[in-house]
């Protein structure tokens, strides 16, 4: 009869940064990819804003796949319904790690902005390890079910959480439209803004600028 088991073993993975952290930085962002990125193509999106004042970190989404039959292009994904609980612990451990390697002052605003299947890793690495931010940006994703308002309770009354969608975004239909704003509106309440912009399924770089100022 077969039986799965657990393992604990240490593990090393890459993250992405643009820019630098210095006196001068005004935003440092966690910035979490969609599926199928890498981190360091997907932080290129950040490219146009203020690089003296914006220190971008994307960390690197663990499972990487090949994108197509010829073996040659390489994508990356954060979970699947597949041990979804320890790969999600297996996750924040290491965004925890990168924080605590990266945050070594204190700096005058955090943004953590999730893409798409990123939006359920932002989500959760606020949650759960209690990340006192400024701004959390959910960009054209889904928010998880198995988040409560209590989640989110230690955050300041001025944190914003803001959604992102584009209006023609081949993804969110009406209902799942109405969904995710239930859902954000049980999380964050007043402190909640939706946000659409004129566009598909993509990163909007206009939002960023946005954001950043």
């Amino acid at each position: 009869m077969s039986e799965e088991k657990e393992v604990k073993y240490s593990t090393k993975n890459t993250y992405s940064t643009l820019n630098q952290f210095t006196e001068k930085t005004k935003n440092v962002w966690f910035a979490f990819h969609g599926l199928g990125y890498m981190s360091k193509y997907f932080i290129r999106y950040f490219t146009e804003l203020d690089a003296e004042e914006n220190y971008i970190i994307a960390p690197q989404a663990p499972a990487k796949y090949y994108q197509d039959r010829s073996f040659k292009h390489v994508g990356a994904s954060w979970l699947t319904r597949e041990n979804t609980r320890l790969e999600i612990q297996n996750i924040l451990n290491y965004v925890n790690a990168i924080y605590e390697k990266e945050i070594t002052r204190d700096i005058p605003k955090l943004i953590v902005m999730g893409y798409s299947q990123g939006v359920s890793v932002a989500a959760r690495w606020i949650a759960k390890s209690k990340i006192d931010c400024d701004k959390l940006i959910l960009h054209s994703g889904g928010i998880p079910e198995e988040l409560e308002p209590g989640d989110f309770d230690f955050l300041r009354p001025e944190t914003e959480a803001i959604y992102i969608y584009g209006n023609k975004d081949q993804y969110i239909t009406e209902a799942r439209k109405t969904e995710e704003q239930l859902k954000g509106t049980k999380l964050f309440k007043e402190r909640l803004k939706i946000e659409m912009f004129d566009g598909i399924h993509e990163v909007n770089r206009e939002s960023l600028l946005k954001h950043s100022k």
